[in-house]
Parts: C-alpha cells; structure tokens; sequence
C-alpha cells in the first residue's frame, strides 16, 4: 500500500551550458553535407550520403543513408563538429579578464559535467582555458607592476 518515494533527478542548473547562454549559436550555422558526414564517420557511423539536415536549437537532426542502402535519421548534438571545438576556442581566447574567464570556465565545467565530449577534443579545452588563465595571470601582474 505504501509507495516508494519518487528517485528524483540530480539537480541540473538550467541555462549554464554554452547555447542556453548564447555564447554558441549552432542553429545559425550552415553545416554542408561533407561536415555532416564527417562528423557522423569520426562518431563511427557508416554514412554513404547524407539525405537531410533539420538544424534545432540544441541539436541537429540528420537523416542518411547508410553503406546498406537504409535511410537513418537521429538526433545528434552540435558538440559532435569540429566548429563546435573552433567555437569554445573563440571564446576562450576572447576572456580579457580574470572575471570573464572565471565565468567562462564555470559554464565549461558544467558542460564536461553533463555532455559528452571526445577525450581529445575536452583536453584540449581544459589545456586551452589553464593556459589562457595563465597569460590573463601574467598580464594582470603587469599592469599591476607599471601602475607603480
């Protein structure tokens, strides 16, 4: 008679990845059939052509047919593409202080937390945001020392 209480999720912010943001509008890119299919290879899908694509807000609906000659289709998130990596680069390097890069790399956190990313591609965004930390320390240190 007695229910077991409901397994509630883990608590997720709302609005703390890149695109709830806005810092990465992927909707708005023109993704061609060769970067589709590419993406999707690299991901170890067996495209032979890609059929069509639906970009959303969040992610992007690709359909294709596959070596066999079957017509797939599923959802796919942006992070997948190469200039999703090119992007979080961007704005990266585009931190002039301390306080936007701290701002930055809260929103990286969660978004290595929650999504997947390719081992190599999120290495490289962890080394990217230490040693663009590292100049942002080095620059601040400066002014401070010419201020003198």
């Amino acid at each position: 008679m007695f229910h077991k209480p409901r397994k509630s999720n883990q608590y997720r912010r709302k609005g703390k990845n890149l695109i709830a943001t806005n810092k990465i509008k992927p909707e708005q890119w023109h993704i061609s059939e060769a970067e589709a299919k590419e993406a999707l290879k690299l991901k170890g899908y067996d495209v032979k052509q890609i059929k069509k694509i639906h970009r959303l807000k969040h992610q992007v609906c690709i359909s294709y047919w596959d070596a066999k000659g079957n017509v797939c289709s599923s959802f796919f998130s942006y992070r997948i593409f190469a200039r999703w990596q090119e992007e979080a680069e961007k704005l990266i390097y585009t931190c002039q202080t301390l306080k936007e890069w701290a701002k930055l790399n809260y929103v990286m956190k969660y978004e290595f937390a929650y999504y997947h990313y390719p081992s190599e591609i999120e290495d490289t965004l962890h080394a990217i945001l230490e040693n663009h930390l590292c100049v942002l320390k080095a620059t601040e240190q400066q002014v401070v020392l010419q201020s003198f």
